[in-house]
This record gives structure tokens, sequence and C-alpha cells, in this order.
């Protein structure tokens, strides 16, 4: 039989990693110099076939071996990837990862420890016990026990919020959310067999505050769990947290905030007045691969009390035995919904670690300011029109006089050429391009760069 393939673990797996990361260095680079733009050209036909072609057969009957394995499909990944780190790619809350935070992500995969069992992850479930209590102390500064569990992002961390809300007051829960609220909440509700959440108006992109309050009324006397939003996927908007903590209040209702996209301005002296209010809510959540710059996954589910996460409790005799728990070792089974769950928990620690507060503050400004910069730029184009000042790091634009058939027409052509990507998002009645921008390194001139490529897409 043949010497079984090496492993990344153990006092040998260093020197066995480190001719491999420089194979998959070498073809990173390779894949971005080949692709030579933000996007692969050419369009989903054309890619899959190239993808097909490279990656076929899938299970060769004898293995091609590690180092062309990774040259042939890290390359082809890479050349077909969108690239984050490229400034005209920004269509999404897609952010380029730190490089510091994606070498802290390959000693989570080389270690390998699951965080159901303390057995499995002894240290990486003491350093996530640190983390998050820090993290949610940032939410909650006044808390005496605030707590936060380590989530896939801001989906799952709606969707436990509302399984919490619905533990305390059973299937009765109305979900009470804008129209403007994503996508996640009212398919939370759907999962958790709660009813349709009602849906409040949000004309102007955020929670319509007299419309919120005649709705309270109404529901007045049922356990009621209202969803705001603190940045918006669609513009970057965030909810009047302090009006409607304050509705939440009189009426007896409780209040979970979205806070994915925006929840990070909380490190920034510059812009935390924005999320005034946030600390009222029964929970938060907050996602760091969006403006954190961490490889996915790294979401949070932030409360003020560890009590608020009672009813995830759960028991394996082979995880968490009775004899154990009572003999001093963690119980961690009930810290996510998941089982196996690796440790994202170090990538954050360290990023947070490396940068400190100002170091995260200087990161988020900097995105908002080239989001101003680019509002300006769209100001001072005759051809363009914008939607509004941005709040966040997103802005809305679109060709002066255009109907929404051309904006989509321009936006794919774009893709098509690999030139540039931009969202799309619908708001007053109209489709408008969207860019997203969470590239710390963006500079004026690539703003100026996207925007001629989107005039030069305009005249054709």
């Amino acid at each position: 039989m043949s010497t079984p393939p090496p492993l990344a673990g153990g006092t040998a797996g260093p020197d066995a990693l480190r001719p491999l990361l420089d194979v998959v260095l070498d073809a990173l680079r390779s894949g971005a110099v080949a692709r030579g733009g933000p996007f692969p050209p050419g369009g989903p036909e054309q890619l899959g076939r190239a993808v097909r072609e490279t990656a076929t057969p899938v299970i060769p009957a004898e293995g091609r071996g590690a180092e062309e394995s990774l040259r042939t499909l890290v390359e082809a990944v890479a050349y077909g990837a969108a690239d984050p780190a490229d400034p005209r790619c920004a269509a999404h809350l897609h952010a380029p990862p730190l490089a510091l935070a994606v070498a802290a992500d390959l000693a989570a995969s080389a270690l390998n420890p699951s965080l159901d069992s303390w057995d499995q992850a002894p240290a990486a479930s003491a350093l996530e016990a640190e983390t998050t209590r820090a993290l949610a102390a940032e939410v909650y500064p006044g808390a005496t026990r605030p707590d936060a569990l380590v989530t896939t992002g801001g989906t799952e961390g709606n969707q436990l919020a509302l399984l919490l809300a619905r533990e305390r007051h059973g299937a009765a829960l109305t979900v009470v959310c804008g129209t403007h609220t994503h996508h996640s909440v009212r398919r939370a509700a759907w999962l958790l067999g709660l009813p349709e959440p009602v849906t409040v108006p949000a004309p102007a992109g955020t929670t319509d505050v007299t419309a919120l309050d005649d709705t309270l009324a109404r529901l007045r006397g049922r356990p009621v769990l209202v969803t705001a939003t603190a940045g918006t996927t669609d513009t970057g908007r965030i909810d009047p947290l302090p009006a409607i903590a304050g509705l939440c209040e009189r009426y007896g209702a409780e209040l979970h905030v979205d806070a994915a996209y925006g929840g990070t301005l909380l490190f920034s002296p510059r812009h935390r007045d924005l999320l005034r209010g946030l600390d009222r809510a029964r929970s938060t959540a907050l996602d760091l691969h969006k403006m954190g710059w961490q490889p996915v996954a790294a979401g949070l589910l932030a409360v003020p009390d560890s009590a608020l996460l009672a009813p995830l409790a759960h028991t394996a005799d082979y995880l968490n035995a009775d004899d154990d728990t009572e003999a001093g070792l963690p119980d961690l089974l009930g810290r996510s919904l998941r089982t196996t769950r690796r440790p994202d928990i170090l990538k954050i620690a360290v990023t947070l670690r490396a940068l400190g507060r100002d170091g995260l503050a200087e990161l988020a400004d900097r995105t908002l300011t080239a989001a101003h910069d680019l509002a300006d730029l769209i100001e001072k184009t005759p051809a363009l029109e914008l939607h509004a000042r941005p709040v966040l790091s997103t802005v809305l634009f679109r060709p002066r006089g255009a109907d929404d058939a051309t904006v989509a027409r321009i936006r794919r052509s774009l893709l098509h050429a690999g030139s540039a990507v931009l969202g799309r998002a619908r708001a007053d009645g109209r489709l408008w391009f969207k860019a997203t921008l969470l590239n710390p390194h963006t500079a004026p001139g690539d703003l100026e760069t996207l925007i001629a490529l989107v005039e030069g897409s305009s005249t054709r």
C-alpha cells in the first residue's frame, strides 16, 4: 500500500503545507493576471465551458497529484472569480478580505477544531468565549452579561433572533418589519412556522415611524418582535433606531436590529452616532465579512444578557454529557444550531488584535469617504443621476433619462466584458446601478474609471 498523503496538522504539518502554499499563491497570481480585471469576460456559458473542460474528469481513474491539481483548479477558479480586491468590483456586500485574516483562516483550517465539544477545540472555544463577550460589550456597553454567538452571517443571525423570540413567546409571536427589511427575516418566519410578518411602509428607504406606531397600537397586547435595519442591502440606509426603540418600549414589543452591514461603525468615532439606539435592542445581528473585511463566514448575534440564549441549550451525551459539564468541561452545544462548527472566531480575534479600534475605524471611515467621493463625481457628471447622498458605502446612480431596460442592459454588458461589476437595486420605482464600496484601497482614480466605464457603455 502506498503512503497516505501528508496531513496539515501536527509537527510535520507546516512542512507539508509550505510547498503547497507556494503552488496555491502562484496559481492565485496567475489566475488574477490572466483575468486582468475585476471579472472574467465572456458570460456564464463561455466561463462554464472553460471550467468544465478544465475540471473534467472530476474524479479521474488515477489521481493527478497534489501540485498539478492545486495549480490547475486554483488558477481556474482565480481566473473566473469576481475579485472584490479590484476597485471596479463593487456590486455586493462582498468585501475583500484582509491578508492577515486569510492567514489566520489558514491556521484554523490546518488545526481543524470543531466547536461542538470542548475536547475538540479547547483553546479555540476559550478564545471564542473571550472574543464574543468583548464584541457583545461593544453593542451593549451598559450590560452586565453581554454575549454573542458566532454565525455564518446576517441571515443566520436573523433566524436565531426570531427563534429566540419565538421560544420566549410561542407561536403566537407576530414579527413586524419594514418593506425594506432583508429577505431573511421573512424566510426565518416561514422556517419557524410563524405567521407572515406584518409589513410597515418604508417610503424613504427606512421604516415609517408613524406607520409603525399605528401598527403597534393595533397589535397591542400581542407578543411582537419588531425588526429594524442598520444598513439595508439596497441603499445602505439606517432605520431611526431611537424612535423605533421608544415605540417598542411604549407598546411592550421586543426589538431586533439587523446590523449586518453597518454594525462595525461602532468602532468609528466619526460615524458611531449613526447607530445610536442600537443598545436598546434585545438582539443584534452583525456580519464581519462585510464591513469587517473577513473571509466568509464571520457573523455574530449579540444579546445584552447571556440568559437570553438559554433556549438553545441542548444535550447529546457524546458531546456534552451532564457529568462532564458538572465536572467543569465547557458546554458548547448551546452556542449554535450547528453541530460541527469551524473556529471562525480565530480570524476575527487576530484582526481585532492586529488593527485595534483605531485601525478598524480607519478602514470604515475610508470606505464611507470613498462613497461620498463617488457621489460627488456622479453629481458633477451631467449624463448621470444620483439617487441620494450615501449613508454607508452604497451609492445608487443611473444614466440620466435611461429606462430600466437600459440600466439592466448596461450592467450586463459590463459583466460580459469583465470590465466592472455593479449591482442593481430598485428604489423610487426605478432601477439603479448599485455601487457598494468596501475596498479601503479604492482611490479617486478608480472611481473616475468606474464612472467612465458606465458613461462609455451608456452611449453605445
